[in-house]
């Protein structure tokens, strides 16, 4: 393996890193909004 293959599959590596990362983030913050929905929701009923 050259270097420039190297370089590109240590990118892709970096880059499938951050999309987890960022997936993860993404689904605290719906988890955090459906939280705050359901609160409210039961708050409102009672």
């Amino acid at each position: 393996m050259n270097r420039t293959q190297r370089r590109a599959r240590a990118i892709a590596i970096a880059q499938t890193q951050d999309n987890a990362k960022l997936l993860a983030v993404k689904l605290l913050m719906l988890a955090t909004g459906v939280t705050a929905a359901c609160i409210a929701l039961l708050l409102t009923r009672y």
